[in-house]
């Protein structure tokens, strides 16, 4: 070949890789500015049809402007709050009304009935954002001028600025953990110089393209963003990446070791893996836009926006990383050099141990570690996903915590965040006193022209007025949501009342019941997309039917793990309500990918070997990569732990946990197992399925 045909074959390879980087120095920015665009605010992912949902909005036109709380509590060390202190107190945040951040006058300071302690509610503006922390610094420090006093700050405001202290950081030390725990793996595993770094530059290149997508989205309001979703998409960007990077440098390292051209090995790689990876990205991203039929905003904000991650982690893999490894060639390996081996069950180590251990008895190793999942499948039941109390709700100490349990000790434990109700103004009498016969509710009152609780004539908007309702239980708590149950079936049957509850706990309430019925209906879409590829992609019904029911008893299993894991070892009381959904859309999605690697390869070497030496020759030459791609993303997801939220400590270990599962058992055990005890009536109805009988 001459030196011009040779410039020329490089040619493509070497504009693809200038592509990137031009891309990775535009673009790569944005993974550090989605921060910009997103929204911690809760309020903002409520169930759309949710009658909490209805209640904010008809609450907005008793605001004379859109606020956040904030609950100062006073207490003292030993005796009564006095007089003086009260007066003090009162006017210390009186001084804060018209300052900037505060929304409104802030309440008189009002004793417990104990005597001991002091509340008063400072009304914040809403996104403050970045600012937050100094305003709350701002109330913390007027009202520790209350001698003799020591000061909390409870509520919606402390709350919302624990979570963005959460989140701050979320960008660098995220990525910086799970790109540190790839390296380090693959630089262990691969022995490898060079490739460990491509592979890491392949996915920041796929993350700096999703992440500049999504901002220009989010930005357009097209679809949001919170601190939840932006970890979670630079964690699934990352971890597919590497997964699919994996599978296309395993067979490059084949083809450039069978043949001297390394553009034609680039080639030969890419088409042999390009069915096994666009199949696997399809199920995660399709399995994630499952989520666009949830009623909850939040899942709904995550179905695209991981979609998009995929896709960019796809391009990635089936572009730049060929282009660099037609460049490198064999060096990509140093200092190991590819080594042609025969596709056998020979020279591959411990999985040539593996598959001769399956070969000898299928049918009694699929039988046990189906009788294995199935036990750890019975806990699953077990794993409470009623919602978490706030004080379960940060994985460290928390002030906002701290303070409400404070609030707690003195006061009714709702007091700060009542039952909305907003009812026709004709029938307030009725609702008040309805409401307050209700079990489980301390007060209830009309809110005044002054703003206040049963201050006055009730503030009458649209032939509507707006009553607070405290409660006796902690907002949070599964009492209070069984106190708004009650409320509503109450006030629901007053006659032209029209009532709606709403409110913190009703909005808990509405969400852990959506979260429920989304489950009933996104849990078998995804099966569903996911047996329609592994259809198409296999060419047979029997076998994907058979991988989608190991997959899931994969779930049922990591879910009785986890139940047994979160209450005795982390002392979790339960789960929030989507966590037990998230777990199964990333672990069944990302799960079925490793039994696409394994099952295509399966499917390539059958074709030509006959169904047995086809399951037997795929275990063998797929075991290593896919054991590496499923450690790499296990590890990747783990790097959720540092940010101190149970919510995304939960997910870290479920998608872990379950992933590793998966790879060490379900892939290399029991979907082998099956496949060698039917034989090639698993291949049905494909040309396979006549190709030679099953294992005796």
């Amino acid at each position: 070949m001459t030196s011009a045909s040779r410039w020329a074959r490089r040619s493509v390879p070497l504009a693809l890789l200038l592509v990137w980087l031009g891309i990775g120095g535009t673009l790569g920015p944005y993974a550090g500015k989605l921060g910009e665009v997103s929204t911690n605010d809760q309020a903002a992912f409520l169930p759309r049809s949710a009658e909490s949902t209805r209640a904010l909005e008809a609450q907005k036109a008793f605001n004379r402007s859109e606020t956040v709380p904030a609950i100062v509590v006073w207490t003292v060390a030993d005796g009564r709050v006095t007089p003086q202190q009260q007066t003090e107190a009162t006017r210390q945040l009186a001084a804060l009304g018209g300052t900037e951040g505060v929304a409104d006058a802030p309440s008189p300071a009002l004793p417990s009935q104990d005597g001991e302690a002091l509340q008063a509610v400072v009304p914040l503006e809403p996104d403050l954002g970045e600012d937050l922390p100094t305003v709350l610094r701002d109330v913390r420090e007027a009202a520790e001028r209350v001698p003799g006093t020591v000061v909390h700050i409870a509520g919606p405001a402390a709350t919302q600025a624990d979570l963005s202290d959460a989140f701050a950081g979320i960008d660098g030390l995220l990525l910086g953990v799970a790109l540190g725990a790839v390296l380090l793996i693959l630089l262990l595993v691969y022995r490898s110089v060079l490739l460990p770094f491509v592979i890491i530059i392949s996915a920041v290149l796929a993350l700096g393209l999703a992440c500049a997508v999504v901002y220009a989205l989010a930005d357009q309001g097209v679809v949001r963003v919170d601190g939840q979703v932006q970890g979670i998409l630079s964690i699934l960007v990352i971890g597919a990446a590497t997964d699919y990077a994996l599978l296309l440098a395993a067979r490059f390292r084949e083809e450039v070791a069978a043949r001297a051209d390394r553009t034609e090995a680039a080639k030969a790689a890419v088409r042999r893996s390009f069915g096994a990876i666009t199949a696997s990205a399809a199920t995660v991203a399709l399995g994630l836009l499952a989520l666009l039929v949830s009623d909850l905003t939040n899942n709904r904000a995550l179905g695209p926006v991981g979609a998009i991650g995929i896709v960019c982690a796809v391009l990635s893999t089936l572009t730049f990383l060929p282009a660099v490894l037609v460049l490198l060639g064999k060096a990509a390996y140093w200092p190991a050099k590819p080594r042609q081996v025969d596709n056998g069950t020979e020279g591959h180590g411990i999985w040539t141990r593996v598959a001769s251990k399956v070969d000898r008895a299928p049918r009694r190793i699929w039988v046990t570690t189906t009788l294995v999942l199935a036990a750890l499948a019975a806990f699953s039941p077990a794993l409470s996903s009623k919602g978490v109390p706030l004080d379960e709700i940060f994985v460290n100490e928390a002030p906002s915590v701290t303070a409400q349990e404070t609030l707690g000790r003195h006061f009714p434990a709702g007091s700060g965040n009542p039952a909305v109700i907003i009812a026709d103004a004709d029938q307030a009498a009725k609702v008040t006193a309805a409401a307050e016969k209700t079990d489980g509710v301390a007060s209830a009152g009309a809110v005044s022209r002054s703003g206040r609780p049963g201050g006055g004539d009730p503030l009458v908007v649209d032939g509507r007025v707006r009553i607070d309702a405290t409660l006796e239980d902690a907002a949070d708590s599964d009492a209070a949501k069984q106190t708004v149950q009650r409320l509503r079936d109450r006030l629901h049957t007053v006659p032209g009342a029209e009532a709606l509850v709403g409110g913190y706990t009703a909005q808990q309430y509405d969400t852990q019941e959506t979260a429920a019925r989304d489950r009933t209906l996104i849990v078998p879409v995804v099966l569903a997309v996911i047996l329609l590829i592994l259809v198409m992609l296999l060419r047979s019904v029997l076998l994907p039917v058979l991988l989608v029911a190991t997959v899931a008893l994969n779930f049922l299993a990591t879910l009785g793990v986890s139940a047994l894991v979160f209450q005795h070892v982390f002392g979790f009381s339960g789960t929030d309500a989507s966590v037990p959904l998230y777990g199964f859309v990333f672990l069944v999605a990302l799960g079925v990918d490793y039994n696409i690697f394994l099952m295509s390869r399966v499917r390539e070497e059958a074709v030509e070997h006959g169904a047995r030496q086809g399951v037997l020759r795929g275990l063998t030459t797929t075991g290593g990569v896919i054991t590496s791609a499923g450690v790499v993303l296990a590890a990747t997801f783990a790097a959720l732990i540092v940010i101190p939220l149970a919510f995304l400590a939960q997910i870290a270990f479920i998608v872990a946990f379950g992933v590793l599962l998966d790879t060490l058992v379900v892939r290399s055990l029991l979907v082998p197992a099956l496949a060698l005890d039917i034989g090639a009536r698993a291949w049905w109805p494909s040309a396979l399925s006549r190709a030679d009988g099953p294992k005796g």
